[in-house]
Order: C-alpha cells, then structure tokens, then sequence
C-alpha cells in the first residue's frame, strides 16, 4: 500500500464534498429542468406543487454554480501546483 499525506487526504475530502454538493444541486434542478425540456401535465402539476411551498430553482443554479466553479478551480489548483499535472 502505498502511503498518503494528510494534505492529500483533506483536499481529497474536500473535494469529495464539493462534488456531492453540485450533484444535491443537479437534483434539487432537476423538476424545473424536466418541465422547461420536457414539458408534460404532470411536470407542470409537479412544479406547481413544489412552488406552493418554498421551492426555488434559482438556489441551486446559483449555489451549484459557485460550489461547482470553486471546486474546478480547487481541483486545478491542486494538480498544478502539488501534482505537478495538466
């Protein structure tokens, strides 16, 4: 086995959570998205259901976007200056 610092082992983590966060964001998108592409009764009852309560798509375009971008940017950071890669 081969051995890690713990460095490596935190960027890991923490990308690991930037990731799952921008996919929760996907899912979260993801009933506006099918209505506005595939529009159909029931996606239009879904949504209007959903915007009864506190739902709201833009939340997860900009909180998405910016967990997205900032992990790429990590991820790059990290590979270039560390890894010695791209």
């Amino acid at each position: 086995m081969g051995t890690q610092t713990t460095a490596k082992t935190i960027f890991l983590l923490v990308s690991m959570v930037g990731w799952l966060l921008a996919g929760g964001a996907l899912m979260y998108l993801s009933p506006a998205l099918l209505d506005r592409f595939f529009p159909s009764d029931t996606t239009h009852l879904w949504m209007h259901n959903l915007t009864q309560g506190s739902y709201n798509p833009n939340l997860a375009v900009v909180g998405g976007s910016l967990v997205l971008l900032l992990t790429v940017a990590g991820n790059l950071i990290w590979y270039q200056r560390f890894e010695g890669k791209l």
